[in-house]
């Protein structure tokens, strides 16, 4: 297979070919691309998605892409609404993973003298590993309430602020919702799961703002050099999960494969039936996993409440990073309504966009880009030049370089711990495994993919994040 070629510093392009609609593009700088090259697929599947109907601009992908479900991890794609297509594998199965960060009133040391009791409680109080319930088990009727209204239930039942709802993305509620398209198997698997993290790369972490590198935007987020922040990663539990595996199977039963260049990509038409029935179950399931998150922050407001009286956790934002939404973008000199798919990418939206609240409408939309366990985190804001070059998307984490099961094979507990306590970070995990799994060694470099977003304008950096405390699935 032939690898892309570098037309610049940090872009490589991918040339239209065989079936391919449109070219391919991914935004990675050379230490990057030899990461990208190693798992052998990702570059096939930025090829693959070009081939799929309807494709418009080009097939993207992020500086952090590594191999996923049909779509690389770090895969964009916009679709034309006539023609184009609607796939969970462009979504992914954790529909709406996403991250949200607290900035408090609390300094570093103040953190640090009780750090131990603090993550001690968290892991009581937020349940992780894989299939943990938490306390919040909810009946049909007020499940599906979540699934419909999103945050708005959490505002009326005491969990959440109306200033929560006006910073997460889309107000907490992605409208279309409609609950009845979700399975009875998948409200069975999320019943209980409300306020958990979940497994594999989820986390809470508690950090300290080490760097500020834009001192009007980091103010208007409210973020200051020493300041602790807590930022949470988590989607949709097994209810996401089995929502996506629901609708693969109706779309292969119904459409089939044959005609796709992997079977991983199933999809249907944007607007046909079954196309509509995913596109309500899946925004049912984006709000599940933003009442998740938001069902997480009361656990933690209550947990700092107790060791810090006056404690104040102000959400600056939430936003999701697998999820397809309806945007309007320029493409080729002309304004269009397309359907981008984000598997593994942020929306980097710059000032002016409606889509932003109010609040950040004239800055920018605040982005997170989260690090591997013990290594810097990165916030940055959305720019007009992203909205030029990669339907206003850029990174969304480190991504991994080594397999989990590769990190199985190769550390052990005992040395990421280790490594961890010779970076001054404690950690609590819901299983020994997941230490393994997330071994700092088996993502890229941090700070190459915020370099590379910041260099080429698809987010520009706004502050380093240093992570002291982490709770893992």
């Amino acid at each position: 297979m032939a690898y892309p070629k570098k037309i610049s510093e940090n872009i490589w392009q991918i040339e239209k070919e065989g079936k391919m609609h449109v070219p391919g593009k991914i935004f990675a700088s050379e230490k990057l691309m030899e990461n990208i090259k190693k798992d052998g697929k990702t570059i096939e599947q930025v090829k693959n998605v070009a081939c799929l109907k309807g494709i418009v601009g080009e097939s993207i992908a992020m500086p952090d892409a590594h191999q996923g479900y049909g779509f690389p991890i770090g895969g964009v794609a916009a679709f034309d609404l006539e023609e184009g297509i609607i796939s969970p594998g462009g979504v992914g199965y954790d529909i709406n993973c996403g991250v949200r960060i607290l900035a408090s009133n609390i300094q570093k040391e103040e953190f640090l003298a009780k750090r131990k009791e603090i993550l001690n409680q968290l892991s009581k109080d937020i349940p992780s590993g894989v299939g943990k319930e938490s306390e919040f088990t909810l009946e049909d009727k007020e499940l599906n309430q979540v699934l419909e209204r999103g945050v708005e239930w959490a505002v009326e039942k005491g969990y959440a602020t109306k200033e929560d709802m006006q910073r997460i993305e889309d107000n907490g509620c992605i409208q279309g919702a409609d609950a009845s398209k979700v399975s009875p198997r998948a409200k069975a698997r999320g019943r209980s799961q409300l306020g958990s993290l979940g497994s594999g790369n989820h986390f809470l972490e508690i950090q300290e703002v080490e760097q500020i590198f834009n001192k009007e935007i980091a103010k208007a987020f409210g973020l200051k050099t020493g300041q602790v922040v807590i930022m949470i990663h988590s989607g949709s539990r097994g209810l996401g999960h089995q929502t996506a595996s629901d609708y693969i199977m109706k779309m292969e039963k119904q459409y089939g494969f044959k005609d796709l260049p992997d079977r991983e990509l199933i999809c249907a038409p944007i607007n046909s039936p079954l196309g509509k029935e995913y596109r309500a179950a899946m925004a049912a399931a984006a709000n599940f996993a933003f009442v998740n998150r938001q069902l997480m922050t009361y656990q933690l407001r209550k947990v700092f409440s107790k060791y810090f009286p006056k404690s104040q956790l102000s959400l600056i934002y939430d936003i999701a990073h697998n999820i397809a939404k309806f945007e309007e973008h320029t493409i080729n000199g002309k304004k269009c309504d397309v359907c981008v798919h984000r598997k593994g990418a942020t929306r980097s939206f710059g000032p002016g966009r409606k889509e932003i609240p109010s609040i950040y409408r004239n800055i920018g939309c605040p982005i997170f880009i989260p690090g591997s366990m013990g290594t810097f985190s990165y916030v940055l804001v959305g720019t007009k030049k992203a909205e030029e070059l990669s339907f206003g998307s850029t990174a969304h984490g480190a991504g991994r370089v080594l397999s989990r099961s590769y990190a199985i094979k190769n550390f052990t507990p005992e040395n990421v711990e280790k490594q961890l306590a010779l970076r001054n970070v404690a950690i609590k995990a819901g299983s020994r495994k997941g230490i393994v799994e997330e071994a700092p060694e088996a993502y890229k470099d941090i700070d190459e993919v915020a370099r590379v977003s910041d260099d080429l304008g698809i987010g520009q950096l706004v502050a380093r994040l240093k992570p002291m405390a982490v709770l893992k699935g």
